[in-house]
């Protein structure tokens, strides 16, 4: 599978992706993604939406540990700690809130992980992927272990990311009127 068809042959993907954007604008929601492993991808899907300007703030790639730490404000303890480093919890949890202060967005999703082939650490095998959700009600992380190649597991986190920035629409409606924080 090829990266082309990530995006362009998946239409159960287009149509989630059509349904948060649709949803997310119906609820006066904005989101934004922190993407490492997937390179944009989430972001990408999103924005192949037409209207989707009306949802979507933006993404930010950071794949680079030094982008974590410089745009995200993910923190030197967790990425300097052997134990935790940029496929985390506390990592993806960060990069989330990072993305939902520099983008202004109400909503943001983030995905770090090792998407293979290489990449395996102790306790982390290809495919490890964690996701960070922020919301105005805080942040939290769920971490995946995603089977196949290099495309099927990257394929496989945006789906996931989707689904989880979908979670965070559902919990953080506006109504009419009301201010946003």
């Amino acid at each position: 599978m090829g990266e082309k068809d990530l995006l362009s042959d998946d239409d159960a993907l287009f149509d989630a992706c059509a349904e948060l954007v649709a949803l997310a604008t119906a609820r006066g929601v904005s989101v934004g993604t922190a993407e490492s492993c997937t390179g944009g991808l989430v972001c990408g899907c999103l924005t192949a939406v037409p209207g989707s300007s009306a949802a979507v703030r933006g993404g930010v790639v950071s794949y680079a540990v030094a982008v974590k730490r410089a745009v995200l404000g993910v923190s030197g303890e967790v990425l300097d700690d052997p134990a935790l480093g940029a496929v985390s919890a506390e990592c993806a949890e960060q990069m989330a809130q990072g993305a939902r202060r520099t983008l202004g967005c109400d909503v943001a999703v983030s995905v770090t992980g090792i998407a293979g082939p290489g990449g395996e650490e102790p306790g982390k095998p290809v495919g490890t992927v964690w996701f960070g959700l922020a919301t105005p009600a805080g942040a939290r992380a769920l971490r995946r272990l995603l089977p196949g190649d290099r495309a099927e597991v990257r394929l496989g986190a945006v789906r996931q990311a989707v689904a989880l920035l979908r979670e965070g629409v559902m919990e953080t409606g506006f109504s009419a009127g009301r201010p946003r924080p």
